[in-house]
């Protein structure tokens, strides 16, 4: 039996609210239904460890009420509404009371956490000293919670989950999915040894915890892209992406045990993820174009055609010089060592690849936002990096506070023909101030206006907003990585460091146009996030992806000979014959030598210089060579490899008769030299696949 989990006389039983009929009626409920019974436990759990956080913080703080004025006592019968009505309002309490408890308190350590049994506490920050820095809010001087007011102590006699949600700095998610029992949040608060006798002070102690009961990771709906008839829909139009975070966000997923919600797969990140053997560009142009096809190995009977970009190599040498403003999430959700650490971590293996010609700030964020380092000198590794050990996790999220000030702090010091980057890394947990993530979206496309491009760097996992993060970085001119381990950190902030840092064409669109006499139909794989209309590829005020130096992109379409039965596209609901015109151009319109011609299509792109507004347009037929998947490239053969792996990961109805044993099978073939290694941690990822 399934029962309505909403229903407050459910949330009555499970609080013991309920009496007489009205409770043997909910039991015997309750007993046919597993989801039910799950509730109750699960609330009735959250009860008791409130109960119990609220004794030990009267225990801990206790506070003489001289003026308090006992109420007189009446006795009233209650109704069932007021029964049911409280119960309800101790479930809110409960639900909005786990979040509370998760506010970090004020201490001379920073925030801290209690241990959690099964989790590795975080390692543990060393403190440095820094001067103040006059005219700015310096939050490497003192701790996030010194500069945030005490919480005063819940008064004498408050029900269980009213210490004032203000009082402790909590402003909870404005999103309604957030609130209910099941996304409950419940973050302990730390517990440290009390001063010595007589006011003397002895060292405090504290494991930092961080603790996440429910999953509210955000990932956006994919509506996978299908096949098109090439008479009707003869254009394909869309932006380029260089993003990689959903690679290395599924292969977290897989690594711990479990197979990746779907919507978190973005088959052109997996793709992306890899770099390809494509030729260097000639001196005119920011990025060469790279056209083959062959046979499709999940479908033999059609055929796989990839577009490859490469931009141009770029020696460290020659880099640009570069004003950036790393923008750090220190919030409470950022405390494990999976997020804030290897934020950390990350951001020393890039200061140790700037010099002296570069220029670095640290903007942090919490529930507000503050200037820990001015713009200063790449060759200052030591101040850079003592404000970076500094930094500790604590508060609620104001993200939108924190990017105003960043993009100031890197308009203060732009430099002309160089490299101006806010490099945000966060969880996205953005819950106080501009939370909408449309409005932060706009913010950011404003602030992009100004020159200054974003990376975006997503750590953690079960509250990872991902949806929002992919968005910040496509609306900022940017790129956005997951990292999932300090060897990702390596890949993207080291060994790719131009193709993070210099972007070398902006605004770059991809528009293909399929032959008919050649193509029957064609599907994209991938890129359902950045379709444009086939109107927007000549307009200049549509935004569009950047490509990094050094940066590949290879995109692929399924195409369906014309001639080929069955055709996917035929399946599609026809439309209704038009009024005032023919429904499909016909092919006997068109003129000979075009129906007649060989070529299966012609690729255009479209790109602006990094300070330009006006774009260029380069043009490319491309013939079919008829290649068999067998004699394919080995590049062509990985790019396969990974885009049926995903398409596996997504049980897409067009993944055809391939396998992960196949996906082993091309992916083995294709390796190549793997100078990395990033293609063997691929293979053992299908591997791994394999056994969940």
């Amino acid at each position: 039996m399934k029962m309505n989990l909403d229903d407050p006389k459910l949330t009555a039983f499970a609080l013991d609210e309920l009496t007489g009929t009205e409770k043997e009626e909910m039991e015997t409920a309750v007993a046919a239904s597993p989801e039910a019974q799950e509730f109750v436990r699960e609330l009735r759990l959250l009860s008791g460890n409130l109960r119990a956080e609220y004794a030990a913080e009267r225990e801990a703080y206790p506070i003489e009420h001289s003026n308090l004025v006992p109420l007189e006592q009446k006795d009233e019968p209650w109704s069932l509404s007021r029964r049911l009505a409280l119960a309800a309002s101790i479930a809110l309490c409960a639900c909005f009371g786990a979040i509370a408890i998760g506010t970090l308190k004020r201490g001379g350590a920073g925030f801290v956490g209690r241990p959690n049994p099964g989790r590795e506490p975080a390692p543990a920050v060393n403190q440095t000293e820094q001067t103040p820095v006059e005219g700015v809010d310096n939050l490497a001087a003192t701790s996030p919670a010194e500069q945030l007011p005490a919480a005063p102590p819940p008064p004498v006699g408050a029900s269980l989950a009213t210490p004032s949600f203000n009082d402790l700095g909590v402003i909870a998610s404005s999103d309604p999915s957030a609130m209910g029992a099941a996304t409950a949040r419940n973050r302990l608060l730390a517990r440290q040894a009390p001063g010595a006798a007589g006011g003397a002070s002895v060292e405090k102690k504290a494991e930092a915890w961080y603790r996440q009961d429910f999953n509210t990771a955000r990932y956006g709906s994919i509506e996978e892209n299908p096949f098109l008839e090439a008479t009707s829909n003869p254009l394909s139009t869309f932006s380029i992406d260089v993003d990689t975070a959903s690679y290395s966000n599924i292969r977290r997923f897989i690594e711990n045990g479990s197979l990746p919600p779907k919507d978190a797969v973005r088959i052109e990140e997996l793709i992306n993820y890899f770099s390809y053997d494509y030729p260097q560009p000639d001196d005119s142009l920011p990025f060469s174009v790279h056209l083959d096809a062959a046979s499709c190995p999940w479908a033999p009977t059609h055929r796989l055609v990839r577009i490859g970009l490469k931009g141009r190599e770029m020696p460290n040498e020659k880099r640009p010089a570069s004003n950036l403003v790393f923008l750090l999430d220190v919030s409470g959700s950022m405390e494990p060592a999976n997020r804030l650490p290897i934020v950390k971590q990350a951001m020393r293996l890039l200061v140790d690849k700037l010099g002296e010609n570069d220029r670095i700030a640290i903007v942090v964020y919490a529930g507000a936002s503050g200037l820990v380092l001015p713009s200063t000198t790449g060759d200052r590794k030591e101040q850079i990096l003592g404000a970076l050990e500094n930094l500790q996790a604590g508060g609620s999220t104001n993200g939108a506070e924190g990017i105003e000030l960043a993009y100031r702090t890197a308009a203060e010091h732009f430099i002309k023909g160089g490299v101006n980057r806010v490099m945000l890394a966060t969880d996205g947990d953005f819950n106080i101030g501009t939370t909408s993530e449309g409005e932060l979206v706009r913010l950011i496309q404003e602030k992009a206006k100004s020159g200054v491009f974003l990376s975006v760097l997503g750590v953690g996992d079960d509250n990872l907003n991902d949806s929002m993060m992919q968005k910040l970085a496509d609306k900022g001119n940017g790129n956005y990585a997951y990292l999932d381990s300090v060897e990702e950190a390596r890949k993207v902030l080291v060994r790719q460091i131009n193709g993070t840092l210099v972007t070398i064409a902006k605004d770059v669109k991809i528009q293909v146009e399929f032959n008919p006499a050649q193509v029957g139909s064609y599907r994209l794989i991938g890129y359902e996030k950045r379709l444009l209309r086939k109107e927007d590829f000549n307009n200049d005020k549509i935004d569009a992806g950047e490509i990094g130096a050094g940066h590949t992109v290879t995109a692929l379409y399924e195409v369906v000979p014309a001639g080929t039965e069955p055709n996917p596209a035929a399946s599609v609901p026809p439309v209704d014959p038009l009024k005032y015109q023919p429904t499909t151009p016909a092919l006997a319109v068109l003129p000979k030598a075009k129906t007649g011609s060989p070529e299966m299509l012609t690729v255009k792109l479209r790109y602006k210089e990094p300070e330009g507004e006006t774009s260029k347009l380069l043009e490319r037929p491309f013939v079919d060579p008829g290649t068999a998947f067998a004699n394919a490239t080995p590049d062509l053969k990985f790019a396969a490899a990974v885009a049926e792996f995903g398409m596996i990961l997504r049980d897409s109805e067009y993944k055809g008769n391939g396998s992960l044993g196949a996906v082993a099978e091309w992916a083995t073939e294709g390796k190549g030299a793997d100078e990395n290694g990033y293609r063997a941690g691929f293979l053992a990822l299908v591997r791994k696949t394999k056994t969940l």
